[in-house]
């Protein structure tokens, strides 16, 4: 590697600007902010919620009789 091109790579505090969680990784910038994450997003909290509207998969299903089960 040349020296003095590569940006200076350290350990940072990532903030989460929705609960307040903090945690450490790497990167060239100084702090880093997130509005989510894994700590208070729905998808990995388990407070998802599925969309009970007929979706497209659904709805092809129901046109060519694969909801019946054929076995």
């Amino acid at each position: 590697m040349k020296k003095d091109i590569h940006p200076n790579y350290k350990k940072v505090t990532v903030t989460c600007t929705t609960c307040g969680n903090t945690f450490e990784t790497g990167s060239v910038l100084d702090e880093v902010r997130v509005d989510t994450c894994s700590k208070c997003h729905p998808f990995y909290t388990g407070k998802q919620k599925h969309a009970s509207a007929d979706g497209r998969v659904e709805r092809f299903n129901k046109r060519y009789g694969m909801d019946k089960k054929s076995e």
